[in-house]
């Protein structure tokens, strides 16, 4: 099992928060794994076929995680970085089982 810190998510009171570098335009919809900024931080990798227009990217991301997490889509928000390639998600649920799936979905890529 990794290091927490070396995880671009953590387990909140209300669910869970991740930390997501998104690609728009990326050619599919999908997560890519899970990649190490110049800074330090441990991001979770994420294209969508959208363009970052009029919050279009945002949204096939938020469609993308809760189709993957298996949740609905209403409990994924964009928390922070709406304008930015990087992104904090907050997904409502139980924190450790979201992580969990998230964790194994991440080992399978």
């Amino acid at each position: 099992m990794p290091n927490p810190s070396d995880l671009p998510w953590t387990a909140t009171s209300s669910g869970l928060s991740v930390t997501i570098r998104l690609t728009p335009k990326g050619g599919r919809d999908a997560l890519d794994g899970i990649e190490t900024l110049s800074d330090g931080r441990p991001v979770l990798k994420a294209r969508v076929r959208a363009a970052p227009t009029e919050g279009e990217a945002n949204a096939a991301l938020v469609l993308l995680l809760a189709k993957t997490l298996d949740v609905p889509r209403r409990t994924v928000t964009v928390a922070a970085g709406e304008t930015s390639r990087i992104k904090r998600i907050a997904i409502e649920g139980d924190g450790a089982a979201l992580a969990a799936r998230l964790e194994k979905l991440v080992t399978d890529l």
